[in-house]
């Protein structure tokens, strides 16, 4: 499917998001404008518009936070010099996201740096900020004077992981709540597929089940795989060979970071509830998500060149990547959503913490977010 969408074509509201990840995070570069100001140094600003649609959870009238939080780092890497990854990002969501108007990305130059770079970008949709955001990168510095991380969910969840094949698992849910699940079930509502990645949910039931985790919700656990859907590469005539050589260039690793923060949001929430014994909440929405990405390079990238070497030459084979989720605290009709996400090696790649908004009844007029 094409991405190749103007402003005209989203009135009907109807749009099918693309399935690739490149197709999905596609972008119209617009202007560019030089701030010009006598007591400021002069600011640069560019500015890109999405050309597709983005995936509506629970077939509601909203966007998937996911998208414009990914998108947004997407469009300020379009921005910065060959070799500077993003390695840190934190977002506000100021206002739902629209599913009838495309988001216009405004990318600010904050700083540019040998080593370090920073950029500030507003996503608008006519005209309104809806989500606003800082965004670092970073050049790989190539040391590796020291290193540690937590022991790895393939350890820690080895039984678990190994007792089906990723491909195996059910596909996570639009709704990862149980009355979502059942009406799915019994054919009262059909999902549609979730663009840009394979997303899977592993059975925690019986890890999740004894007293002791649910007496401490801190403790709960969900495990989540996934992998990039299509090519990371623009042209559709691009041959492996030439994938390869792109990839090891560093070509796609932005698009690839961004896949990982995309990833990070998917159904993170609703763990919450789960985790908290909840069956029912009036309201719930993202407040603020930070992701910090640890790794440049190898551990970033996200096709199986060992399985490649075996294919038919047709398809571009995939690695398998894990979310391990938790929520730390809640409190305040709020709740912290904190996530791993750990390279089929075990590598830790990324670190995400979420702030959102968690009502169980809604509140009078004078309580309205």
């Amino acid at each position: 499917m094409s991405p190749q969408r103007r402003t005209s074509d989203w009135s009907s509201g109807n749009l099918a998001s693309p399935l690739s990840f490149v197709e999905l995070m596609a972008l119209e570069r617009l202007d560019t404008t030089q701030t010009s100001d006598r007591d400021h140094e002069p600011e640069k600003i560019e500015r890109f518009r999405s050309l597709a649609a983005p995936f509506p959870p629970a077939e509601g009238t909203r966007s998937f936070g996911g998208h414009v939080f990914a998108q947004s780092a997407y469009a300020a890497s379009k921005t910065v010099g060959k070799g500077f990854v993003v390695h840190d990002m934190t977002g506000s969501f100021i206002r739902g996201g629209r599913l009838d108007v495309p988001y216009v990305y405004t990318v600010r130059h904050i700083r540019d740096g040998y080593m370090y770079c920073t950029r500030a970008v507003d996503a608008r949709q006519e005209g309104k900020i809806c989500f606003s955001c800082l965004c670092s990168f970073k050049r790989d510095e190539k040391q590796r004077t020291f290193h540690h991380q937590p022991s790895t969910a393939q350890e820690r969840f080895r039984s678990i992981l190994s007792a089906k094949r990723p491909e195996d698992q059910p596909i996570s849910p639009s709704v990862d709540a149980d009355w979502w699940i059942e009406n799915v079930k019994e054919g009262n509502i059909t999902e549609r597929e979730f663009p840009g990645l394979d997303v899977r949910k592993v059975d925690m039931k019986d890890y999740n089940q004894p007293r002791d985790i649910q007496e401490h919700p801190e403790k709960y656990r969900q495990l989540g795989q996934y992998r990039l859907k299509g090519s990371p590469d623009q042209d559709p005539t691009a041959t492996l060979v030439q994938i390869k050589e792109r990839e090891q260039t560093g070509e796609y690793d932005n698009l690839y970071a961004c896949a990982h923060m995309y990833s990070s949001d998917k159904n993170s929430l609703l763990l919450i509830p789960r985790a908290l014994g909840i069956k029912q909440w009036s309201e719930m929405a993202s407040l603020t998500l930070m992701v910090v990405l640890h790794q440049h390079g190898e551990a970033l990238r996200m096709i199986d060149w060992e399985a490649a070497s075996s294919a038919d030459g047709s398809s571009v084979p995939m690695k398998w990547f894990v979310q391990e989720g938790w929520t730390p605290q809640s409190a305040e009709n709020r709740a912290v959503h904190e996530s791993h996400l750990w390279s089929p090696d075990g590598t830790l790649v990324a670190t995400s913490m979420q702030d959102s908004m968690l009502r169980l009844r809604k509140p009078g007029r004078a309580g309205n977010l």
